[in-house]
């Protein structure tokens, strides 16, 4: 899945959060969804201009930030 195919960062657009090509979803949005528990399904029947592989490319753009991501640990004093 190459996310970037389907996810857009666009300053014009939410202040350049990324989202949904074609729509004002952000991933952020997408993803808090999944978290709280929605399904694939719930979320296409809520917001039906959006499809199965938008909601894979959220993931997957989530997924590339965390990889990148580094941790720096730091001892308390």
């Amino acid at each position: 899945m190459d996310w970037q195919d389907r996810i857009i960062v666009d300053p014009k657009i939410l202040v350049g959060k990324p989202v949904i090509k074609g729509t004002r979803l952000a991933v952020e949005f997408i993803v808090d969804l999944l978290a709280a528990g929605w399904t694939h399904e719930q979320i296409i029947e809520n917001y039906p201009h959006v499809c199965w592989e938008d909601i894979q490319a959220c993931l997957a753009y989530a997924a590339e930030l965390l990889h990148a991501e580094h941790i720096i640990p730091v001892e308390h004093a």
